[in-house]
């Protein structure tokens, strides 16, 4: 599961779609309507706010609106009904790993999709998220707390 902290338009086709069914899966969690993936770390930001329901529909709806944009159609009706919600706080150094992640991604993936993005300077957030100085999430899996996690054991 991947619930990305950059916004949805960097996302290639494939990307996006995933992220739908990742994100719709979270709602779920979220709203104790499955038991499979409870603990999954993607999930904290979400659990640690105010209303974590309605922060992961907000984050649908932003990625709804983006595939709408694009001419998919995401069923809408899929997501809970919202009022207002606090952004996020989520760190730099979280939006920029997950940009490397992405771009490793896209350049197996798809590269013609990479080579459109190259160009971006400045990285927008999705639109919940509101970014503040820090390091990568301590939640986030990299290859680097893998290595550590594999040796301690």
């Amino acid at each position: 599961m991947r619930l990305w902290t950059l916004h949805p338009k960097y996302l290639d086709a494939r990307g996006l779609v995933a992220l739908w069914r990742e994100a719709l899966l979270a709602h779920a969690v979220l709203r104790g309507k499955t038991s499979g993936y409870t603990h999954h770390p993607q999930l904290i930001r979400f659990r640690n706010s105010p209303s974590p329901v309605e922060s992961i529909a907000s984050y649908l709806r932003a990625v709804h609106a983006e595939a709408t944009l694009r001419g998919y159609r995401f069923d809408v009706t899929k997501i809970s009904p919202i009022c207002s919600v606090e952004p996020i706080l989520v760190t730099r150094g979280q939006l920029e790993y997950e940009w490397s992640h992405l771009k490793a991604k896209l350049l197996v993936r798809a590269p013609a999709w990479l080579t459109k993005l190259e160009p971006v300077s400045c990285l927008e957030a999705h639109p919940l998220f509101r970014i503040v100085t820090g390091p990568v999430a301590e939640w986030e899996v990299t290859k680097q707390s893998r290595t550590f996690t594999s040796r301690s054991r």
